[in-house]
Parts: C-alpha cells; structure tokens; sequence
C-alpha cells in the first residue's frame, strides 16, 4: 500500500487511480483598506493572517493608490530587516495586522514597519545580545517555526485545530515521513484549491512537499501568532493524519485505517454538497 497523502485540510488520495481534477482558482487579495475618500490623509491597512507576500503587495498598491507591482519591486530594494536564512524573501514575515497609512507613507517604509512587527511579535534574536554567529543561529530557529507556522496557518480549519495540525507535521517530521501538504503545492503552483491532481504531486518544485521531505525552504505565506505558539507548544498527541470531514468537524488519527473512513465520510458529505447546489 502506498504511503498516504495528506491534502490541504489532510485529506489523502485513496488510491492511485482516485485522481481528483485540480481546479486552479486565482487568487484574489482579501486585504481589506478601511477609511474613504473623505480620509485620504490617514487610514488603515489590514492584512489578514495567512496572506502571500504577492496578496500583501498588491493590497499596499491599492492602499497607497499605485501602480500594480510597485509594493513588489519595493520589497526588493527596501533593506527589509529579514534574518539571514530568509535570503532576502519577506514571505512570512509581513506581519498580519492593522497598519496606518498616512499621505507621506511609501511601500518601502510600510514593508519595514511589516517586518519589524513581525521580529517584535516572533521573538526573534535579531535584538538579542551575543555574538552574530549566536543571534544568527536563534533568527534561524525562529524562521524554522515561521515556515511551519505558515504551513499550519494554511493547513488548520479554526484556530483550535493549529496546535493538533501542528503535532501533526512535527510527527511526521520525527518519522522522516514527507509532510505531503496540498497547501506547499498551491504555493509552488500559485493558485488556492483543495482538489489536487496525482499529476499536480509529480510537481517539480522545493514546495511540492509530496516529491521532497522535509520543510519548503520557506513560508508559504504570512502566519499569526496563533500558528506561531501552536509550533512552539503543540498539544501531546501521536496524530499523523487529519481530515475536515466538515466545517468545525476534523478529526485527527494515527491510524490510518481509520483515517480512510473519515475521508470516506467527508467524500460523502462533499458529494451531497455539490449534488444540492
């Protein structure tokens, strides 16, 4: 039999033959700008948890009210304050939270402000005292837990879950087990859907968490601090699989017998779904 996959919310392909159809679906910035015309001068950007870098970028354009793709070049000459093992990416760290934008603010300054929050919020050791070499080493445990902060932001259905979906990719890791996550692959693969084709896992790409054990190389976008304290402190527990068999209902296993028939039963309830729409 051949090792399980788990899929966006931890569902697995039954059989080699089950081959879903991936349905490609673009992603639309969900950032949302408060304040209106009548406040040009100041308000507020809110940048969600668990945006990408690209969703971040586009929603400052709009904020600041210029051209696409301006956030994006800004972000590679801005001197964001990223640690070393980022190697200049700022994905996972353009923090989720409520920021103001005033008349005199500029993508490169409101990137900054991003970032730092996020050195604030993680605890990193980019203020700690010590030598660079020691400052080094705890910056690049703190990214370690920012990718996997990242991918159980993507993977957790509610928040409750996080430290659950959490125990679960440090179990796998422990085994050496690939973490085979649907949403590394949307991210290798740009898109955001929870059908994903045996095709779509053949996927060449550091992301593609089928093909390559271990973590991505990086976040796969921007976590909370909720995700950030479920890596730090998950709940005992020898789960290796889960599945959200429906909103508010996902259940975690070491069996994967019994993971199969959660998939069953979630198949079933998204079967009655489409067939009532």
């Amino acid at each position: 039999m051949s090792r399980p996959r788990l899929t966006r919310r931890g569902r697995i392909a039954l059989s080699a033959s089950a081959v879903l159809v991936a349905v490609a679906a673009v992603l639309v910035p969900v950032l949302t700008l408060t304040g209106g015309d009548d406040e040009a001068r100041r308000t507020a950007l809110v940048v969600p948890e668990g945006r990408r870098a690209a969703q971040v970028y586009a929603a400052v354009d709009e904020a600041l009210r210029l051209p696409g793709g301006t956030a994006a070049k800004a972000a590679l000459t801005a001197e964001l304050p990223l640690p070393k093992a980022a190697r200049g990416n700022p994905e996972g760290y353009l923090f989720p939270a409520t920021y103001p934008v005033e008349a005199a603010t500029t993508p490169a300054g409101l990137l900054r402000y991003m970032v730092s929050t996020a050195h604030d919020r993680f605890g990193s050791g980019r203020g700690a005292a010590g030598s660079r070499s020691s400052r080094d080493l705890a910056d690049a445990a703190t990214y370690r837990k920012v990718v996997l902060a990242s991918i159980v932001q993507a993977e957790a259905d509610t928040p409750a879950d996080m430290g659950k979906v959490a125990r679960v990719v440090h179990n796998r890791l422990a085994l050496g087990m690939p973490l085979q996550m649907d949403s590394t692959l949307n991210y290798a693969l740009d898109r955001s859907t929870l059908d994903t084709s045996h095709r779509d896992t053949k996927t060449d790409s550091p992301f593609n968490t089928y093909r390559h054990k271990g973590l991505p190389p990086a976040p796969i976008g921007n976590p909370g601090e909720e995700a950030m304290r479920a890596v730090a402190d998950p709940p005992a527990g020898d789960w290796l699989y889960f599945v959200t068999v429906k909103p508010g209902d996902t259940r975690f296993t070491h069996r994967y017998a019994e993971h199969r028939r959660n998939v069953e039963e979630f198949n079933r309830n998204r079967a009655g779904a489409s067939a009532a729409r």
